[in-house]
């Protein structure tokens, strides 16, 4: 029997590619007057501060484009949760340069954390791996699934392309909610009990590879939703024979992956340099196709991602755990290759 305590939920991150309108309709283009307060700021921030922990929205100061900043927080926060800033001069300033003035405006619009065991607060989305499943997503070249990461706003600039390939894709986690909600609420219900995920080699020392508890797909707290979905660590929990999925749970997984491939629920485009796309990660999944780089390191395929915490978010204590307070701990040694027993698909 379906759990009748399980509604649509209303809000104006639940679209549909036609009801959004595509890219066009959520770009904004940064005009001088953001880029000369951005700037401003930048040479503000390298007087006071050096390092990437040390840059706060206080030593990065925006008061010229205030409301700009807030509104641009508010679309992805509580609006249809995707905005896309165009223009920034990616190629003007020096790659740290670049970097502190990307973190210095991620610190307006949540509080940046680690991505990764190297402690990253900008993480560099560039092929390392090729198509090697054990190195993590953001460092291979591989086509993705539809997915949220562990934070719960996250964007990405593009500096350089891919010569080929690598298109973006997003979609509302809430349209597909709404549809389970109504083709096949018995299967929405085993989204919401949750699945163990694994932890591909990235949690504290002392700890299980697997979470020891349910992760939910969906939570609804204080009339908040969220989502939390990455296929390739449910898959690889069972694939190592931590955790077993009944036929059910199965049929569920599958059908999230069908819905959110649907044309009217994926909006796809190519992120081009100067791009920044700000997501809603706790309502948003988002993906890109395999690329093919330059053979010349200078013209690789370059993206720059900020995760970034909403620390007064209400959400499930599982959600909190999967997400961690100050996102991936930095381990010595440790990097982003998974040297366990299979690698995620």
């Amino acid at each position: 029997m379906p759990d009748k305590s399980i509604q649509p939920i209303d809000h104006p991150a639940a679209w549909t590619v036609p009801r959004l309108g595509g890219k066009e309709a959520i770009s904004i283009p940064l005009t001088d007057r953001h880029i000369a307060a951005f700037e401003a700021a930048l040479e503000s921030l390298k007087k006071v501060c050096d390092d990437h922990d040390g840059i706060t929205s206080e030593r990065f100061p925006l008061d010229p484009i205030a409301d700009d900043v807030a509104a641009w927080r508010g679309e992805m926060r509580e609006g249809r949760g995707i905005v896309i800033l165009r223009g920034l001069p990616v190629t003007r300033y020096e790659p740290e340069d670049l970097k502190r003035l990307y973190l210095g405006l991620g610190s307006h619009l949540g509080r940046p954390v680690s991505q990764s065991n190297m402690g990253d607060l900008i993480g560099e989305v560039v092929n390392i791996g090729g198509k090697d499943k054990r190195e993590r997503a953001y460092r291979n070249s591989r086509e993705l699934k539809l997915h949220t990461d562990r934070c719960d706003h996250l964007a990405m600039l593009c500096v350089r392309p891919a010569i080929e390939g690598g298109v973006s894709g997003y979609a509302s986690a809430l349209t597909i909610h709404n549809i389970m909600a109504a083709e096949c609420p018995d299967l929405l219900a085993l989204l919401y009990r949750g699945y163990h995920h694994h932890r591909f080699g990235e949690q504290p020392p002392g700890e299980p590879p697997v979470t020891s508890e349910r992760i939910p797909i969906f939570s609804v707290t204080d009339g908040v939703p969220s989502v939390i979905y990455i296929r390739g660590y449910i898959d690889l929990a069972v694939e190592e024979g931590h955790v077993t999925l009944t036929d059910d749970e199965l049929r569920a997984l599958d059908t999230m992956d069908e819905i959110s491939n649907r044309p009217e629920v994926r909006l796809n485009f190519v992120q081009e340099p100067g791009e920044i796309v700000l997501t809603n990660n706790c309502l948003l999944l988002h993906t890109r196709t395999a690329f093919e780089d330059s053979d010349d390191p200078a013209l690789r395929r370059l993206l720059l991602r900020l995760w970034l915490r909403e620390d007064d978010r209400p959400m499930a204590p599982g959600v909190l755990l999967h997400k961690g307070r100050a996102g991936i701990e930095k381990r010595a040694g440790k990097g982003t290759y998974y040297k366990g027993q299979t690698a995620a698909s």
